[in-house]
């Protein structure tokens, strides 16, 4: 791993930053930590034995002799463009982002338009697509040929998400930050959409854009989809892919089970899953990848997202949409 002699900077010193810390001592990987409130960063200098600053992240990063060219940025959702952009602008050049890195389209855009323009290699964390039940559902669905049709839903608790202190902003942009873990995971094994046929209605007071969500259409691997999530009423997440020859059933998401083609029958997958029972699950093969600095499909680059808010957004606000011969990668 490159980075491993220089001190990576970790963003952040909330609970996300300390599952970060976990995997990153696992690792062998140093690093130093950049909060806000003094409490808190010297509660997380203390638990993980390492430097840990507080304050605004500018004056922060003046101090640095060297400013460290990695950064982990894991903050509220509302902070991570502000936050990304400050980081860029004072020279790191590799970046992993906590999703959804910007919580509209155009902020996705302009900060991936800095990313560009400095020449940085910024990278969006959907630590799903690196879950030890997706990788089993990969290698199957590459041995039976590829994917025929996928569903999926992402109906989120609400009555959960209402006793949360959360930011305003960040809960009525709850399906950026929150759902597209399900609606990320759905087109990466399924492809990027080429059209979209989509509907939403309802509205809670903290989410007025919607509360019901239906749509289909196609993807650029040839596979059809369609979703369903009703923020209303009871559900939990999870993806279905067809193949020629199996159902593959990530429901929850951390396990894979499957129907094949001559059965009823749904049995759980045998998977390795022990990296995401001893860290939070995905985090450490995420992890691991950025640091390796080598090319892999699950790393979503920031272009990517920036591309994906329109999926997204399709989504939300129940329009109809036609990608067909729009560059996707």
């Amino acid at each position: 791993m490159p980075d491993q002699l220089t001190p990576l900077l970790l963003v952040g010193t909330g609970a996300m930053s300390g599952a970060y810390a976990k995997v990153l001592k696992a690792l062998g990987q140093p690093f130093i930590a950049a909060g806000r409130g003094a409490e808190r960063a010297e509660a997380f200098a203390r638990e993980w034995g390492v430097e840990a600053g507080h304050g605004p992240l500018p004056e922060q990063i003046a101090k640095f002799e060297t400013v460290p060219q990695t950064a982990i940025v894991a903050v509220s959702a509302v902070n991570l463009a502000e936050a990304t952009a400050q980081l860029i602008k004072a020279g790191v050049r590799r970046l992993l982002v906590e999703k959804p890195v910007a919580l509209n389209q155009a902020d996705a855009e302009k900060l991936d338009e800095l990313a560009r323009d400095a020449g940085a290699e910024v990278h969006v964390a959907y630590n799903r697509r690196f879950y030890a039940s997706v990788e089993a559902a990969r290698k199957i669905i590459d041995a039976d040929g590829g994917v025929l049709s996928v569903k999926f839903d992402f109906t989120e608790a609400r009555t959960r998400i209402e006793a949360l202190d959360k930011d305003p902003a960040e809960l009525a942009g709850w399906l950026y930050g929150n759902s597209t873990h399900v609606i990320d995971l759905a087109f990466f094994l399924g492809g990027h959409p080429k059209t979209i046929f989509a509907q939403s209605r309802g509205g809670l007071a903290w989410h007025p854009s919607g509360a019901i969500f239906t749509g289909c259409g196609t993807t650029d691997k040839g596979a059809d989809f369609s979703y369903h999530a009703n923020w209303l009423a009871p559900g939990r997440w999870g993806v279905e892919v067809m193949t020629a020859k199996s159902r593959l059933v990530l429901q929850p998401m951390e396990q894979l089970f499957l129907q094949n083609q001559q059965s009823f029958a749904v049995e759980a997958v045998a998977i390795d899953d022990a990296l995401d029972k001893e860290f939070k699950p995905g985090l450490y093969r995420q992890t691991e990848a950025f640091l390796s600095g080598k090319p892999d499909p699950r790393l979503m680059s920031l272009s990517e997202q920036a591309k994906a808010f329109k999926d997204y957004t399709v989504i939300r606000d129940g329009n109809i949409s036609n990608f067909e011969g729009e560059n996707r990668s």
